[in-house]
């Protein structure tokens, strides 16, 4: 009988489910990140003899691969190991987060705000409406992965659909989907500077505009948007209902009863202290001269200290309503509760504080040792050496970069490291730097879901575990491998479809080039 199953498989389902069985062989998250840090270490020894004659443009210097085995580096990987651990990005993030939506989740404002959403959203609209909010959360930095993630499966389970499957859409969304926003974010100038940066080799006096891809991004948004909902309603839910049961006996999960009349009106006024947290927000930041833009007077800059507090940001304005919610529910009758629910919310983070230290340590060795750097940089000076067609090459460039984002996770690094080798190079063949930039950023967002290098990716592992708890790190993987493939190929088409109408990329170029058909 399981012969006959196997049999009537789809070959799609039956790869998915050797990734998945493959993946979870693997050690635990924690364990999978101490061994790649021990490679990366022996790798670091073996490689730095070589000379691969790698040249970074942008700081003119060559590249080389650092031995990390030497009693200098050791020492320095000793002395440095809590300062690495606790500047590693995610870990602050996350735990702040978490602690304000903890209180809002534990005093259950959350789980009234979630009733009236499910009230007043038809179901077949539950996922498009999970993946816009999660795209709309890229103007918050990360707040999407500690936010909109877990509230996936949150939303999902309490509609009666299959949790992880909300968690996979909402995942999809934010980091699949990373560079499709029609909201400008911090990412937008930062990428912009490294492309001037690039084109300007050739063009010294070339100027970019900073929202020079934005309308490429905003209609790409749409097609992410109907990629997942596609997907996650008719590929990902039922494999999952039929491979991936929830557990039984789950705690802490908001239940969907009607909100009582007292619990209604905590929850209007817990709503209304977030709404007057938002507008007096608003009001701070409208002035020109405001302490929360930057020195230039701009909001979405990298710069600016409204991009810097997106997370505090939400714990104020979860933790403030969530309590209000919790006093006038009868949810709370003493500030002790509103402890326990900050402590309740770092208990079910303990595992993810274990991985995120090995992590942080893997990844700070990997980028020290320029062993991902070289990668790249040989990866783009290969496609560079072939001469294949315009359109051909820019294909070439999503693809590489997918392939390099799973070993090198920062969009801006790997940028700032291979734009010096394809802007000046596709300029030259009448390609502009805005169009050589959108197809980066489409290469590096269908990857960020299928590499367990995503800083962020043993978190969401984290948030499935929480409906089934053998969730392992290939059972997300062959979740979010049909995502990232058809966002590849639908993506891309997009790009040379958008780029063969002529339609401009962003809002204005001072660069004026020639379209090759």
């Amino acid at each position: 009988m399981e012969k006959f199953e196997e049999k009537s498989k789809s070959t799609l389902d039956r790869f998915l489910d050797f990734i998945e069985k493959a993946g979870n062989k693997l050690p635990d998250p924690a364990m999978l990140f101490l061994i790649l840090l021990l490679i990366t270490w022996g790798l670091s020894a073996i490689l730095a003899p070589i000379n691969f004659n790698a040249f970074d443009q942008m700081k003119g210097q060559e590249i080389r691969v650092i031995n990390l085995l030497t009693g200098e580096k050791l020492a320095a990987f000793l002395s440095n190991m809590i300062a690495i651990f606790i500047n590693f990005p995610p870990l602050g993030v996350v735990l702040l987060a978490m602690l304000g939506v903890g209180v809002a989740e534990h005093s259950g404002f959350i789980n009234a705000g979630l009733k009236y959403l499910l009230g007043v959203t038809p179901k077949m609209l539950l996922t498009p409406i999970l993946v816009l909010v999660a795209i709309v959360s890229h103007t918050a930095a990360d707040a999407g992965y500690v936010l909109v993630i877990p509230l996936g499966g949150v939303i999902f389970y309490a509609a009666g659909r299959h949790a992880v499957a909300g968690i996979a859409a909402a995942f999809a969304g934010v980091s699949g989907g990373f560079s499709a926003n029609f909201i400008p974010s911090s990412i937008d100038p930062l990428i912009q500077s490294y492309t001037q940066s690039a084109a300007q080799i050739i063009q010294p006096d070339i100027s970019l505009n900073p929202l020079n891809n934005i309308i490429f991004t905003g209609i790409s948004s749409m097609i992410v948007i109907a990629v997942v909902w596609y997907l996650t309603d008719r590929v990902i839910e039922p494999r999952l209902n039929k491979n991936l049961k929830i557990d039984e006996n789950i705690v802490d999960i908001p239940k969907m009863e009607s909100l009582s009349l007292k619990e209604k009106r905590a929850f209007w006024l817990g709503f209304s202290t977030l709404l007057i947290g938002v507008i007096l927000l608003f009001f701070w930041v409208l002035p020109e001269d405001s302490a929360m833009r930057d020195a230039e007077g701009a909001i979405t800059s990298r710069y600016a200290p409204l991009m810097a507090s997106i997370v505090p940001l939400i714990f104020i304005l979860f933790w403030i309503p969530g309590l209000v919610y919790g006093f006038a529910s009868g949810a709370y009758t003493t500030m002790k509760n509103m402890v326990e629910g900050m402590s309740k919310s770092m208990g079910s983070m303990s595992h993810y504080i274990v991985m995120a230290f090995f992590c942080a340590l893997f990844i700070n060795a990997f980028t020290e040792s320029k062993i991902g750097s070289i990668a790249a940089y040989k990866g783009a000076e290969f496609l560079q050496s072939l001469g294949l067609p315009a359109q051909i090459t820019i294909v070439g460039i999503v693809i590489l970069t997918a392939v390099v984002n799973l070993f090198v996770g920062s969009a801006s690094a790997k940028w700032a490291l291979i734009s010096p080798v394809f802007v000046p190079m596709l300029m030259q063949l009448g390609i502009s730097p805005d169009l050589t930039q959108a197809a980066y950023r489409v290469g590096d967002s269908v990857s960020n879901i299928i590499t367990p290098l995503l800083p962020y990716f043993p978190l969401i592992v984290v948030f499935c575990q929480k409906y089934v708890k053998s969730t392992g790190i290939g059972t997300l993987v062959s979740i979010m491998i049909p995502y990232s493939l058809t966002l590849l190929v639908v993506w891309t088409l997009f790009l040379l479809l958008y780029w063969t109408l002529g339609i401009p990329l962003g809002l204005q170029s001072t660069y004026e080039f020639e379209m090759v058909k």
